[in-house]
């Protein structure tokens, strides 16, 4: 199964005790973590649909990157 970024974050950080696993929003963490999960499908769809010819290192940069 694919894994996205904040998904393997979520995990590693369980596994090292840092936080406890997500219980279904009933935390300030999980619901920040809901949030991210959805910030980060937004962004994946809108990659996916940008459709232009620019490289996606280029995308990524003046998307995602600041100085």
């Amino acid at each position: 199964m694919k894994q996205t970024a904040v998904e393997w974050l979520v995990k590693h950080l369980s596994e090292l005790g840092y936080i406890q696993a997500p219980s279904f929003g009933h935390s300030i963490i999980d619901k920040a973590i809901e949030q991210a999960k959805e910030m980060e499908k937004e962004q994946i769809m809108n990659a996916y649909n940008n459709g232009d010819n620019r490289s996606a290192e280029l995308y990524y940069n003046e998307t995602f990157k600041s100085e």
